[in-house]
């Protein structure tokens, strides 16, 4: 319903990375709450996560971490700092290698080489705002793998807009990271078998 002219819209109050860590240093969220910070919104993460999403996560690592070896840290399920108000944890975040560079720090942008989402459930979401958080922050690229429709959505040339370029790949498609044109990964690798 639209708003009136006598209506007014409440603010929003947009939470730092200081103080999502601060909640869950003093028991406001814990340890077991599936939440990310986006945009400065706390987003709860959609749970329990099915088969075919695990599925998808692992072979997509293996995948990367198969073709690039030495050249990347693949990380998966774990936080990045895009800026002081986001903090998601993305699916694969293809970062800069060497697990000790992040010791007194999650990954930022310019470590971050490509982030992957698996959708099966959240494709709006990973579309929407995450799309454009990540497109804000100066990330390169970013793919979302959606199982049902057994889709990658690659998204592109970012700016603070969001993304300029967004394509959308079959399963039998190829596809090339930014960073590694000579890797070249057919869709289906990454997706669970029929």
């Amino acid at each position: 319903m639209p708003i009136s002219q006598h209506e007014t819209q409440i603010p929003l109050h947009l939470w730092t990375v200081e103080d999502y860590h601060r909640m869950a240093e003093v028991g406001i969220l814990s340890p077991d709450q599936p939440v990310e910070l986006i945009a400065g919104q706390i987003i709860r993460k959609m749970s329990p996560q099915g088969t075919p999403h695990a599925t998808a996560i692992t072979l997509t690592r293996l995948l990367l971490e198969d073709n690039l070896r030495q050249q990347v840290l693949v990380r998966t399920q774990l936080p990045v700092t895009l800026s002081d108000r986001s903090e998601p944890e993305p699916d694969v975040a293809v970062v800069m290698p060497d697990v000790l560079r992040y010791l007194d720090h999650h990954p930022h942008p310019s470590e971050i080489y490509l982030i992957i989402e698996v959708a099966d459930r959240t494709l709006n979401t990973d579309c929407g705002i995450k799309a454009k958080d990540y497109a804000n922050s100066e990330i390169q690229e970013y793919w979302v793998l959606n199982l049902k429709r057994r889709q990658l959505h690659v998204f592109r040339e970012p700016t603070p807009q969001g993304y300029q370029q967004e394509i959308i790949l079959a399963e039998n498609d190829r596809i090339s990271p930014l960073q590694f044109p000579h890797l070249s990964i057919e869709v289906t690798q990454m997706l669970p078998p029929r």
